[in-house]
Order: structure tokens, then C-alpha cells, then sequence
């Protein structure tokens, strides 16, 4: 057998013909070039196959593994068995690797042993087609420096871009690899490593292009869905924060908190109190509790949940909660 390889780069691709040899070529550009590429196509019906197959034929560093479809997860886990090095890369197979970027996730990793994820700070392209939310997302998760600014905002929004991390095989393995749920398996694998502890990091620069076009799976498919996300949420908040709960407090009376409350009670977990800085809600009731300004209110060890959806907004109830003794984490999470 040949020699272990420093890092993996697990690339699951379908239909990617119109991008796929710029993805590659950025791959052939990396300053560290020891690497291997298990390319899993998943059943493309294009010349997506055609085009790996000699990238194969020409590099010895690439493999292929066709399968007749079955799903994003399926050919994740597919070639997740045939990734030989100790760390693993994602790439999907229309998005751009920095030439330096896996050279700087290694480093960091190798450095860094306590580091089970490392990730790196994206840009979005082309920047002409880009919609305000998805440059909000860019500069919100681009934020997120380091292992306890992304733990706190782990249940707002995938702290990650899937195909722009590297982290440890063996976690990756130890974890059970990728589970379909009927959501963002990105999303729900993120929550898991949270939940063993596994600590992570993002480099400050760019070294990851994420393409945007209407195919992309997070525009596509409905595991990425705004229901989706929020019902893997609730699954993991389950299992650990309100683990136990029967009733909650709700930071937020608007359309998010609204949702989560409706979500709430399908789980069986009710809103006993709302806190809330709008005039014309507070002293009202909602769902049958009431709405209260957040210093008027004593937790009294109730566990709350923070649903709101402006940044800002979402900053300055944190200032307050700070002020109020409640602490991020213990006391309440934000969620989104």
C-alpha cells in the first residue's frame, strides 16, 4: 500500500461539470501537495465522471468512486471509508480552495492539538448575484474567531461552511460518520462534536471561495430549510440544555420566538414567561403567559431561550442578560 497521505480531501459531486475542473485546479495549486482526493460521484447524469476520471488517470493522487446515487450522506460516508490520512479536508466540486489553505489548516491542527476542527474564514462569489442575507451569513460566520464566540452562537446558524473545514478522521469515525435525519448534515454533525467536546478554531483569512448559484444544495434541498434547521436545533437542545424541561422562558416575543414556541410545544415543553422591550407587548399575554421587560423577571433557575433574530438586538440582550447575572450558556442560549 502507499504511503499515508497528510490530509484527505473528501469531495462528494453530482452534475458538476461547469465548475468542477476550476475546483480541481485550486486543488492543484495548494502549496502543500501531499494530499489525496477521494472524488465520489453520485450518480451525474453530465460529464462530471468523464472529467474525474482523467484527473484520475493523470494524477495519482486523486481517486473515483462512482455510485448509482442514494443521496449526499450516503457518498459522504462512502468515501469517508476510503480516506486514508489522519486529517480530513471538505470540498465539494464547485467551490475554490485558497492555494495556501491547506497548508494553514494543517499547521494549525498540527500545532494545535487540541483542535478537533479548524475552519477558515469564506468569501462568497460572484458577489453580483448575492443577496443581503447570504453577505449578512458571510460577515456573521466570518466573525465567529474563535472556540467561544462559535459555542455561543451554535444554535443561530451552522457556525461552518461544510466543504471549507479540515478536522481529525478519528473524531469524524468515533462519531459515527455523517446521519441522515432530514437535516443539514453539516449542521447536525457540528452539534454532535459540540456535544463531545470537541474544541474548534477558524483561521482569519479567506482561504475558501464559496460559489453561489441557484443548484446549490443549500438553496435546493429541503434539509436546509429554515424548518429543518430549527428541528435540528430542538433535537440537540434536547439532549442537553432543556434535557429535562417542561416549560421554558422566551427572550423575544417576535416571529422567531413565535416559531420556537410552536416548536416547543410539539416537543411538549411550554413558554411559561416572555421577555420582551417593546411597550405595546409588555403587561400583555401571549399563549397564555405573560410578557415582561427582562429586568423584571427573576429565573429563579428556569432555563431560557433567546430567540432573537437582529444581530444587534441579539448583542444588546446579551450586554443585558451580563448585567442581569444570567450566563450564556448555563442560564439561557441563543437560538435562531
Amino acid at each position: 500500500m502507499s504511503r499515508v497521505p497528510t490530509v484527505s480531501i473528501l469531495m462528494p459531486v453530482r452534475n458538476e461539470e461547469r465548475y468542477l475542473q476550476a475546483a480541481l485546479d485550486s486543488l492543484y495549486r495548494q502549496t502543500l501537495e501531499d494530499w489525496e482526493l477521494v472524488a465520489v460521484d453520485d450518480g451525474s447524469g453530465d460529464q462530471t465522471p468523464r472529467i474525474l476520471a482523467s484527473a484520475a488517470a493523470s494524477d495519482s493522487r486523486i481517486k473515483m468512486v462512482r455510485r448509482e446515487g442514494g443521496g449526499l450522506v450516503a457518498a459522504l460516508n462512502t468515501g469517508l471509508e476510503l480516506c486514508r490520512a489522519p486529517l480530513l479536508a471538505r470540498m465539494d466540486g464547485d467551490d475554490i480552495s485558497h492555494p495556501r489553505r491547506l497548508a494553514e489548516q494543517v499547521a494549525y491542527l498540527e500545532t494545535h492539538p487540541e483542535t478537533g476542527l479548524v475552519a477558515c474564514s469564506f468569501r462568497h462569489f460572484p458577489r453580483t448575484s448575492l443577496k443581503q442575507g447570504m453577505m449578512d451569513y458571510e460577515t456573521w460566520q466570518n466573525s465567529l474567531q474563535d472556540h467561544g464566540l462559535i459555542s455561543k452562537d451554535l444554535f443561530v446558524e451552522s457556525p461552518f461552511v461544510h466543504p471549507g473545514i479540515m478536522c481529525r478522521r478519528s473524531i469524524l469515525e468515533q462519531l459515527g460518520g455523517y446521519r441522515d435525519h432530514g437535516w443539514a448534515e453539516d449542521y447536525d454533525l457540528w452539534l454532535r462534536m459540540a456535544a463531545a467536546n470537541v474544541h474548534f478554531a477558524r483561521l482569519p483569512g479567506r482561504l475558501f471561495f464559496w460559489r453561489d448559484h441557484p443548484q446549490r444544495a443549500t438553496r435546493t434541498m429541503d434539509e436546509y430549510s429554515s424548518n429543518a434547521f430549527r428541528s435540528c436545533k430542538m433535537h440537540y437542545l434536547r439532549q442537553g440544555f432543556l434535557k429535562g424541561c417542561s416549560e421554558v422562558v422566551m427572550a423575544g416575543a417576535g416571529i422567531e420566538a413565535r416559531s420556537w414556541q410552536r416548536l416547543l410545544a410539539v416537543n411538549d415543553v411550554s413558554v411559561c414567561h416572555w421577555l420582551d422591550v417593546d411597550p405595546r407587548k409588555v403587561g400583555r399575554t401571549l399563549h397564555g403567559a405573560p410578557v415582561s421587560r427582562p429586568e423584571e423577571l427573576d429565573l429563579s433557575g428556569r432555563k431560557m431561550l433567546a430567540a432573537i433574530g437582529v444581530r444587534g438586538a441579539r448583542q444588546q440582550f446579551r450586554e443585558l442578560a451580563n448585567q442581569l447575572g444570567w450566563q450564556e450558556g448555563m442560564d439561557f442560549v441563543c437560538v435562531a
